[in-house]
């Protein structure tokens, strides 16, 4: 029987882990023309924690 989750659950870091790994292979389009300096600085931002989050799954 499948265990259907509840609005508002809290997330053991198993199930964490698992909705972070397929987050991370999402396709998002992104436009360096249409891009100001707020989005600039949040995609590096983004790029650094996905390298330390990688460290931290290989590890």
């Amino acid at each position: 029987m499948a265990e259907h989750e509840r609005p508002g659950k809290i997330l053991t870091k198993t199930e964490k882990m698992k909705r972070m790994q397929s987050a991370k292979n999402e396709d998002v389009e992104f436009s360096a023309e249409a891009a100001d300096h707020e989005d600039i600085e949040a995609l590096r931002r983004s790029e650094a924690a996905d390298r330390r989050q990688g460290r931290e799954i290989h590890d």
